[in-house]
């Protein structure tokens, strides 16, 4: 199983050279893949620059928006910005959509949740289409070209069965994350996917990539409960307070297991991500996992 690291863009007084130290890590160590998450409200570093900055910082592993909330953006503009991403970073990029569930990250945007699983099935088509080099109808070409033919794969962040069921007709994978690394329900969505994949007759199983949230830095179990409060609070503090205090993944011996058990499932790939900014949470996973 591959294994990635989302880089920190929640926390407050992260600059260039944390950046910096974080992606020559990434590069280096045992790692295939970073990624980022988009976020619009609250405190939150923008999704695009930091992954332009990491396909300039890095050399080897791919890149990942993980997860671009579709359809609050134009599918015309996505298309350029990953095209564009994918010849900074020399064809690494794999996209990873989904359509989020932060009325006020849309409403921020000028964005409408209304239709949006509909939505992302036809941005998805044009966003195809524009990579293909074909022409929107009464428009000149759109590009560029991705350097991927045909332009990066496809994964979607989805849980329902009818959602999976939906995106299985054009998605080339699933992300399915569990905030706290439960093998269980990391299994679920990747049954779910296999089921859905079958249904619409598709050739190729899903890729199957799966994540959860870490913390290995000083403090480690108070900094998890900490972040995983402060992401959650949106939706009732009260809520976020009780599964924060449900996380266990802030020890490394929790944390290597929960990777074999994600990894016995048959996961292709799996995105860690970690509470805090400071390098020793990429720092110590590398060391941790060169001896796994």
């Amino acid at each position: 199983m591959k294994i990635g690291v989302c880089l920190p863009y929640m926390q407050r007084g992260i600059r260039r050279q944390d950046f910096k130290d974080w992606c020559r890590i990434i590069d280096q160590g045992p790692f295939h893949s970073l990624s980022c998450g988009e976020r619009i409200t609250g405190h939150s570093y923008e999704m695009r620059n930091i992954l332009a900055f990491a396909a300039a910082s890095t050399e080897r592993v791919r890149i990942i928006p993980a997860l671009y909330v579709l359809p609050m953006h134009s599918a015309v503009q996505a298309a350029k910005e990953i095209a564009t991403l994918d010849i900074l970073s020399e064809g690494r990029v794999t996209l990873t959509v989904g359509v989020g569930g932060r009325e006020k990250d849309y409403e921020a945007l000028g964005a409408s949740m209304a239709n949006r699983f509909q939505r992302m099935d036809d941005q998805i088509a044009t966003m195809k289409k524009i990579w293909r080099g074909e022409l929107l109808e009464g428009f000149e070409e759109i590009g560029p070209t991705p350097i991927q033919a045909g332009g990066p794969p496809i994964l979607v962040g989805a849980m329902g069965p009818k959602s999976i069921q939906r995106v299985s007709k054009w998605a080339d994978g699933l992300y399915g994350f569990a905030m706290d690394g439960n093998a269980d329900l990391i299994n679920h969505f990747f049954t779910s996917a296999d089921t859905a994949w079958a249904n619409s007759e598709r050739e190729q199983k899903p890729y199957r990539l799966g994540g959860f949230w870490y913390s290995l830095a000083d403090g480690a179990q108070g900094n998890l409960e900490q972040y995983v409060f402060d992401y959650l609070k949106t939706f009732g503090e009260a809520e976020a307070r009780k599964v924060a205090k449900t996380m266990t993944m802030h020890d490394p011996m929790a944390i290597k297991d929960g990777i074999a058990a994600i990894e016995a499932l048959g996961c292709d790939e799996i995105q860690l991500v970690p509470a805090t900014a400071d390098v020793a949470e990429v720092d110590r996973l590398a060391n941790m996992l060169a001896g796994r």
